[in-house]
């Protein structure tokens, strides 16, 4: 994959720190990381479903966290250690490492619940955005002659 040097831009702009930041990332060599397997699903109009294979991991070894517009999903299993003390894996097909996913989300989306099932996690995600930020009609008519302030007459 090829690289791009966004380092330019960082000089000539103000306020578009978060989306070099993601550019970065999503071109970085690491970026191509691809555990744990996952889906994001549209489920209504303003609803988003994120579904991770998790296959092993139970409720208490994973950890869901939302700061601003990032998600983060961690999955480590402690449990894991104790038993395999107990036993010899001949041959170890399905993954158990640890590991941190992140989303970014755009604005107003919050995470709504969360369920673990069949060793899916769901996490339910829902674009709530406040009155004020969305668009709004304005009626086109004649103007008031009452809400004109003459500036000479209030001197």
């Amino acid at each position: 994959m090829r690289h791009f040097d966004l380092s330019p831009l960082y000089r000539s702009t103000v306020g578009f720190d978060r989306l070099f930041s993601m550019l970065d990332q999503a071109t970085s060599p690491e970026g191509g990381n691809t555990y744990p397997p996952y889906n994001i699903e549209r489920t209504g109009e303003d609803a988003y479903r994120i579904t991770v294979a998790v296959a092993g991991f139970g409720e208490g070894d994973l950890k869901i966290e939302q700061h601003q517009n990032t998600l983060s999903i961690r999955g480590a299993r402690e449990s894991q250690k104790e038993a395999d003390s107990e036993r010899e894996v001949l041959y170890q097909g399905i993954a158990g490492r640890s590991f941190e996913r992140r989303f970014q989300l755009a604005d107003h989306v919050k995470v709504t619940g969360a369920a673990l099932e069949n060793g899916l996690l769901h996490v339910d995600l829902v674009r709530e955005v406040p009155e004020a930020a969305r668009p709004r009609q304005i009626p086109i008519g004649k103007p008031e002659t009452g809400n004109v302030v003459d500036v000479k007459a209030a001197a």
